[in-house]
């Protein structure tokens, strides 16, 4: 086995792009393994764990790029190197000529003085100090990056708030303004709805199902997962609110986030009742009584809060096709499992998504473990050992430390799905395919020989094997949703309409005794 490094002194690439440009350089024929990344100290301990970590690689700066290629033999070592420079070439040749590149925030501002805001996608050890210069600017920012400390979170969105700016993150990785999607997002028809999300994947499946339900997007103002904590206290969201109760194309306004720390979700919901426009709020897990006594519209799910979002614009909602639940289709798979299959196994790119299916089984059944789980006794011990009813998030730290998110290179979950689908405890597998911008360019595609090897071997041994999937887009979305639909069809998945219709299927199809 050979391996071969190497440093590109001085050479910053943003972390999106390292992990697409990681993705492709592990689909080179012949290698094994390879890496692209800063040279940051994380980076650096993940080379260890796996043994690529060399002299050579622990002597790179921060602000250096490591290439590192595993191969059978040197020959090959060398081939995959001069295919992964192709790739930085391809990459830079993508770029429109007439593109102007800056150094920095400072020098942007003031050569584009009509910009208002920026997108940050830096190493999190440099993320605030460039954060602070955008919003010294005058600037709105999103800050994808995470690594940020909570002090420097805190800081920033006091900052912002002083200046009357968004600070969206850090690690906010959904956005629509303008009716332009950053970073993550799909493409919606533009409308009167304004969301406020805590969570990137629960803001993509509302402003879908909005969409899907004939609404539309005035903005979608990202948070960063940690707005709601006891320490940031929810900065953010209120500033979100504000801007969109002042915004006059918005007519209702969505709060998304998992459950906020109590008091900050007293400050949410007193600014809730203070609010001009009705405002739906959607805390995945959360109680009814308090949002009802802040005047809000509580909503259990996801498909929820979209239909009730679209209503209060002015949809009538005797004409909405609400996508109810097939209980034929229920009873048709159930009779297909033995009674040995009675288990769920959910693996997940989208975070909330995960959330939202685990939470509806849990409203069933007791044994419901996760890595995300906040009950102490049902949260994995070991994230590769599924017990029971099993949820991932693999896009959690847990999966995706120093590789890339599964909305880009879905590698992770291909091998994890393998193995649960030998599992004969399995009734049903339940995955998302997110669509979009940012995400991997064929989601089904990529994972259609795995499926069609694990229903082949499931019927090889006499057994059904349940494969659920939900794909997260809409018709204005690249790749084609239909398409993606189609492929997954044509394979023998059953599809569900919704994330909250995916939840709910996969928990009743594997009820017994009923």
């Amino acid at each position: 086995m050979s391996t071969k490094v190497v440093i590109k002194q001085s050479t910053y690439f943003d972390s999106v792009s390292l992990m697409s440009l990681s993705t492709k350089a592990n689909q080179i024929e012949g290698v094994e393994q390879a890496v692209i990344a800063m040279g940051t100290d994380m980076n650096k301990e993940v080379l260890k764990n796996v043994g690529l970590l060399t002299p050579e690689l622990e002597a790179a700066k921060t602000s250096d790029l490591m290439i590192v290629v595993k191969a059978a033999t040197d020959e090959l070592c060398e081939s995959a190197l001069i295919a992964i420079e192709e790739l930085f070439k391809k990459k830079g040749g993508s770029k429109s000529a007439t593109e102007i590149k800056y150094s920095t925030i400072d020098s942007a501002a003031a050569s584009i003085p009509e910009a208002n805001l920026a997108v940050i996608s830096v190493n999190g050890a440099f993320a605030a100090r460039e954060a602070r210069k955008a919003l010294e600017n005058d600037l709105h920012v999103m800050l994808f990056s995470d690594n940020v400390s909570i002090e420097e979170e805190i800081a920033l969105k006091q900052f912002a708030h002083e200046k009357g700016l968004l600070m969206m993150g850090p690690d906010c990785g959904t956005a629509i303004i303008g009716n332009v999607a950053l970073c993550f997002g799909n493409a919606v028809r533009k409308g009167n709805i304004g969301i406020v999300g805590a969570s990137g994947t629960g803001s993509q499946e509302v402003s879908v199902r909005i969409h899907d339900f004939g609404g539309g997007i005035t903005q979608l103002i990202g948070t960063g997962g940690r707005d709601l904590s006891e320490q940031v206290g929810g900065i953010m969201m209120l500033d979100g609110i504000k801007a969109l109760e002042e915004d006059e194309a918005t007519k209702v306004i969505v709060l998304i986030s998992k459950p906020p720390a109590p008091s900050v979700q007293e400050k949410v919901l007193a600014q809730v009742k203070s609010c001009k426009k009705p405002v739906v709020v959607y805390f995945i897990g959360g109680e009814e009584t308090a949002v009802l006594e802040a005047g809000g519209h509580f909503a259990k799910t996801s498909k929820e809060a979209a239909i009730k979002a679209v209503v209060l614009a002015g949809a009538n909602e005797d004409e909405l096709n609400k996508r109810a639940l097939n209980w034929p289709l229920i009873e048709e798979v159930r009779a297909k499992l033995t009674p040995e299959q009675k288990y769920i196994r959910g693996l997940f790119c989208g975070g909330t998504l995960c959330d939202e299916a685990m939470y509806l089984s849990m409203d069933k059944y007791e044994d419901v473990y996760s890595n995300i789980q906040k009950k102490a006794d049902y949260k994995l011990k070991n994230i590769h050992e599924s017990k029971a009813h099993t949820f991932l998030d693999m896009g959690d730290d847990d999966f995706t430390n120093g590789k890339p998110h599964p909305m880009i290179d879905p590698s992770t979950r291909i091998a994890r799905f393998l193995e649960e689908a030998k599992d004969p405890s399995v009734g049903v597998i339940l995955m998302d395919f997110i669509l979009g911008f940012g995400s991997h360019e064929d989601p089904v595609g990529v994972m259609l020989p795995a499926i069609i090897e694990a229903k082949a071997q499931a019927t090889k041994e006499g057994r059904h094997l349940e494969i659920l999937g939900y794909v997260l887009g809409t018709d204005l979305d690249t790749p084609n949703f239909d398409e993606q639909v189609k492929k997954l069809m044509d394979a023998g998945v059953t599809i569900a309409s919704s994330s909250t219709n995916a939840g709910l299927l996969a928990r009743e199809f594997v009820a017994k005794g009923e």
